[in-house]
């Protein structure tokens, strides 16, 4: 810690101010970098092994990634949560159960005649994060329910509890405290220093869950998976649509032309998210599209690519072959390529790349996609550092 302090008085008088932002980083949980990927979950392991920050080696079979699958899966339906709030969910079931779906029947009799993995005898504790009954976490139905336990877990506006007992976003500041610190938050155990040897085994398994499927479709590439939902791809109130898909007058080179997107105008800047659950096909710059990040979906059954143009290369936060979310912070706003001002120009591609683009607009229109406020920009974890 010396040697930290003496580093952060050197940077504060002789340093550079960017010195100082890498020091924040090191001293403060919150600024730790955002992991991109998909919270979707593409299948279940039979197995997985992995080691805890003491070393112990812990192997988990396919029930076990089924109960880690069903906590994935509800933070991923839940704003506000993101792939910290779930890593923090994974190391606290893991800690308080095995995430084994544990009765009580010492406490409760009744709890054995629901499905289960076994018996626990913590006081009155049940389930994967041993929530008790009598502290108002539920009733024993509801707490034998692993759907239950994990919305329950997560809290916040449509949890069950009301925010008593508090769930992970009933704590105001559990983005800024340490995963495991947040994880004894929720569960006020009187062993608060286990929950942090998990965090690597909780890693290892929303890894192993959220791995793109490695079924290919005629030796292309790997299925992606139906997405969850659809977003506009930007915030509410940040844009003004100021050119439409169709024919055209071209503004730079005042030639008819027909224009293959829908530019929404927007201060440079101004995040862009992904339309859809997907994976990144092409990130980089490209032409008179400028930064370019074309994405690919699988929307009602169909493939679906959706074009993002004209932001510039520090305005690219993911790379080719990531799994992205719907409503994900996939970019900034520019005015690179052929453009006349700041502006996200949005192609959407039912079959894919190759085939026509239809009204970008009209589609999310039709497909009943939701607006998202700058707010709710954490539906698929929390923003990305952005390059200075």
């Amino acid at each position: 810690m010396k040697k930290l302090l003496v580093i952060l008085l050197v940077l504060v008088f002789i340093g550079p101010p960017t010195g100082l932002v890498s020091v924040a980083a090191l001293v403060n949980p919150a600024a730790r970098v955002c992991a991109s990927g998909s919270l979707i979950v593409g299948g279940i392991p039979d197995s997985l092994t992995a080691r805890t920050l003491s070393g112990q080696v812990v192997t988990l079979n396919r029930r076990q990634l089924t109960h880690a699958a069903t906590i994935t899966t509800i933070g991923s339906q839940i704003a506000g949560v993101g792939r910290d709030g779930v890593i923090i969910a994974l190391m606290a079931a893991l800690t308080e159960s095995g995430l084994r779906m544990l009765a009580n029947p010492g406490a409760y009799p009744e709890s054995a005649g629901y499905p289960n993995d076994g018996s626990g005898s913590d006081h009155d504790s049940l389930g994967l994060f041993q929530m008790r009954a009598a502290s108002g976490w539920g009733t024993v139905a509801a707490l034998m329910d692993p759907n239950y336990q994990a919305r329950a877990f997560f809290g916040g506006p449509s949890g069950p509890n009301g925010g008593s007992p508090r769930g992970l976003l009933d704590i105001p500041t559990w983005q800024q405290l340490e995963r495991g610190a947040a994880a004894q938050a929720v569960e006020v155990s009187a062993y608060p220093d286990r929950y942090r040897d998990y965090e690597p085994v909780a890693e290892a398994i929303l890894a192993a869950l959220t791995r793109s499927d490695s079924t290919a479709v005629g030796g292309g590439l790997p299925r992606v998976p139906e997405t969850t939902q659809l977003v506009f791809p930007l915030p509410q109130g940040s844009y003004t649509s100021t050119d439409s898909f169709g024919w055209r007058t071209d503004p730079v080179t005042g030639a008819r032309a027909f224009h293959a997107g829908s530019d929404l105008a927007a201060p440079g800047g101004t995040t862009i998210l992904a339309v859809a659950d997907g994976r990144v096909a092409f990130a980089g710059p490209r032409g008179t599209y400028g930064g370019l990040i074309v994405l690919e979906h699988n929307v009602a059954g169909q493939t679906v690519a959706s074009y993002y143009a004209h932001m510039h290369d520090t305005g690219i936060h993911v790379k080719a072959g990531d799994s992205v979310a719907a409503g994900q912070h996939i970019g900034d706003v520019g005015s690179a390529g052929k453009s006349t001002g700041p502006h996200l120009h949005l192609e959407i591609h039912p079959g894919g790349q190759g085939q026509p683009a239809v009204d970008a607009l009209d589609w999310l229109t039709d497909h009943g996609a939701a607006g998202i406020d700058d707010a709710e920009v954490a539906l698929a974890g929390c923003r990305p550092e952005r390059t200075p």
